[in-house]
């Protein structure tokens, strides 16, 4: 079982550890972060988010038998108005829980704050076209690709593409 809870900056050094070359860093934390990830740009990440009414939600993923993070979960561009939401951040950071249902595990968590506490519509997420098994667990907590942009992220003298995906309110219920 895990749970998730603010991200603080206790938990920076444990997250810094964790990003080990430019190309993760800019698939976990797109064009936002420079490679090397240190304290002050996660302070600016910490800016303005888990306030009250605030528009990003920012998570450490905890396992709760072990008591350790595993990982982390962001929940942004939180839109009352109109209902909606994007994941992003999304690491199962700790190397020895990876490929054993710990991802789909965060999306249901991440999911339940969306859906059941913020009472949202549409919760969106982009992932690069290479991470099939980040697109299968999405896939499995119900996301649906929208669509393909191709060449979204210059890395290097390469071009990566970026699925869009999303899930509706509806589709989360009935598949709960």
């Amino acid at each position: 079982m895990i749970e998730l809870k603010s991200f603080e900056r206790s938990d920076f050094q444990q997250l810094i550890d964790w990003i080990e070359t430019p190309e993760f860093l800019l698939q976990w934390g797109g064009p936002n972060f420079s490679f090397p990830l240190d304290e002050q740009q996660l302070e600016n990440y910490l800016n303005n988010a888990n306030c009250d009414n605030s528009n990003t939600l920012v998570y450490s993923v905890l396992e709760k038998e072990t008591g350790n993070i595993i990982g982390h979960i962001s929940l942004g561009n939180v839109d009352r108005k109109n209902k909606s939401a994007r994941i992003g951040k999304v690491l199962v950071g700790d190397k020895n829980v990876r490929g054993k249902g710990a991802g789909q595990r965060m999306m249901t968590e991440i999911l339940k704050v969306a859906f059941d506490e913020l009472r949202l519509h549409r919760v969106s997420l982009g992932v690069f076209d290479f991470n099939s098994s980040a697109i299968a667990c999405y896939e499995k907590s119900g996301f649906v690709k929208e669509g393909l942009l191709r060449d979204a992220r210059k890395v290097g003298d390469e071009y990566w593409n970026l699925w869009e995906m999303s899930i509706l309110e509806n589709e989360w219920f009935e598949n709960k």
